[in-house]
């Protein structure tokens, strides 16, 4: 090909391109966002028990995620986290209940600008609607997705639109409809970190139905874009803010914890699965990149978009996650690469729980307790309920995939040990992450559970070197392949 042809090519695309979004073509999206899900629990990863007919379409005709990692596996900061594109400690807001600052940046902001019409339905747990770029918003219950087709209606015919759907599923208080199966406990699969105890079994059971009230929910949508006509035109993101809400899990740097579910569906998606790893942080830079909107320089992810193509494609290969205050006191950071699994721990001293983890008015929590006291666990079940924790672990998530069998002093493993140690020292020297000198105290006592005590903030992490306004991705692509 000439030169001049090359050229010839390149400004045809261009002006095509430019044709199909002045024509109005731009895609849209609906971000179905459920609240403590693990991937385990669904269908699509292989659970057979929960009933999740419309997952397992999802998966049929997009693509399904096996790697796909949150930065927090905690409520608001995870939330947070997404709509900024920026690391928990970069946000301002990385602890619970933490309302986002008005001076962060969201990709919601910038596809509004764009032309969008953005809507946030359910949950929010950020801070009001319009600052974070909505143009329309709601609540409801007790799924919290009782208004979502309303949205899909009523919305204007002559804008792509942008659409936030975040469920209160399934998130304690359990609570039941008729939009969902309901489980007996004896049929109730119990995740092997937990004590498989009656208690903990009927919590499953009652758990089990939100999750798949999730699924009711999002055939709802399906059979609507498919009324509407623009299915073929509308990607669909569904996706949790951290994991199941039981012990070692929501709060927790295992995979139980920071791995989210992740299927995608929409134009130009392809078909199948993919081991490619991503982070919630990319979210905010896929949703702009296949929107055509330009990424501002706040965003710390990087763009799927080509693995949504190409399954076999690679945007990352090192992941990262922090653990801050939860109602206790907690500092932990986590590196994802390869095979492996490093978790480290600012504060080994303390007892490595969150509410869900210790409150005894959770029940699994407190069987688990219970069942520790009586030396009826195994080790690795029963590690958060010891002091001191160990100060850094090591897993291999291939070959332990629940990781029971820390291998941080396997000599065998000394240089793998190394490398993530260097990582993470170097993600949080270009984050700008620190450890609190003077941090959020516990909100409530061991095995307490009164959510109504005020809290009296400390020090965030990173704070001391000025990280809510440090735009530093921190490693992405570590090796080339």
């Amino acid at each position: 090909m000439s030169r001049l042809h090359l050229v010839a090519t390149l400004l045809a695309a261009f002006v095509a391109c430019t044709t199909v979004r002045s024509a109005g073509e731009r895609p849209n999206f609906i971000f179905f966002l459920t609240d403590d899900i693990s991937p385990d629990d669904l269908g699509p990863y292989g659970n057979e028990a929960v009933k999740t007919p419309n997952l397992n379409r999802m998966a049929t005709r997009g693509l399904v995620f096996g790697n796909a990692y949150l930065t927090i596996s905690s409520c608001s900061p995870s939330r947070c986290s997404i709509i900024t594109g920026r690391y928990p400690h970069n946000t301002g807001a990385p602890e619970l209940h933490t309302p986002l600052p008005k001076d962060q940046k969201t990709f919601v902001q910038a596809l509004r600008k764009a032309g969008y019409h953005t809507v946030i339905s359910g949950k929010n747990h950020m801070a009001k609607p319009k600052p974070l770029g909505f143009a329309e918003s709601s609540d409801s219950g007790p799924a919290g997705s009782e208004k979502w087709i309303g949205h899909l209606r009523k919305r204007p015919k002559d804008k792509p639109f942008f659409c936030w759907f975040a469920s209160h599923d399934a998130h304690h208080p359990f609570q039941f409809t008729n939009d969902a199966p309901r489980y007996e406990p004896d049929e109730s699969p119990v995740p092997p970190m937990l004590a498989d105890g009656p208690e903990t079994r009927q919590e499953m059971a009652n758990y089990y139905h939100e999750v798949s009230r999730t699924d009711h929910t999002l055939g709802l949508l399906y059979d609507e874009l498919e009324r509407q006509g623009i299915a073929d035109s509308t990607y669909v993101v569904y996706c949790s803010d951290n994991g199941r809400p039981f012990p070692r899990c929501k709060t927790y740097l295992y995979d139980s914890g920071i791995k989210t579910p992740l299927l995608v569906t929409g134009p130009g998606v392809s078909k199948g699965r993919t081991g490619s790893l991503v982070s919630s942080i990319d979210f905010a830079a896929t949703f702009l990149d296949l929107a055509g909107v330009e990424k501002p320089a706040t965003v710390q992810g990087v763009s799927f978009a080509p693995v949504l193509r190409d399954p076999s494609a690679f945007t990352r290969d090192v992941a990262f996650a922090e653990r801050n205050w939860h109602v206790y006191q907690l500092h932990e950071r986590a590196v994802r690469r390869g095979d492996f699994l490093y978790i480290w721990n600012a504060w080994p001293e303390r007892h490595n729980v969150s509410g869900e983890s210790a409150a005894y008015r959770f029940p699994a929590a407190k069987e688990l307790w219970e069942w520790a006291e009586a030396g009826k666990l195994s080790e690795a079940q029963a590690l958060l309920t010891k002091v001191p924790q160990p100060a850094e672990m090591l897993f291999d998530v291939t070959a332990d995939p629940h990781q029971f069998h820390d291998l941080a002093k396997d000599p065998a493993h000394a240089e793998t040990l190394a490398g993530m140690r260097a990582l993470l020292d170097r993600w949080k020297s270009e984050t700008a992450d620190s450890v609190p000198a003077n941090p959020t105290p516990d909100r409530q006592g061991l095995h307490e559970g009164d959510d109504n005590k005020k809290i009296h903030r400390g020090v965030f992490p990173g704070a001391d070197l000025g990280a809510a306004s440090v735009n530093h991705p921190g490693p992405v692509l570590v090796e080339t392949r």
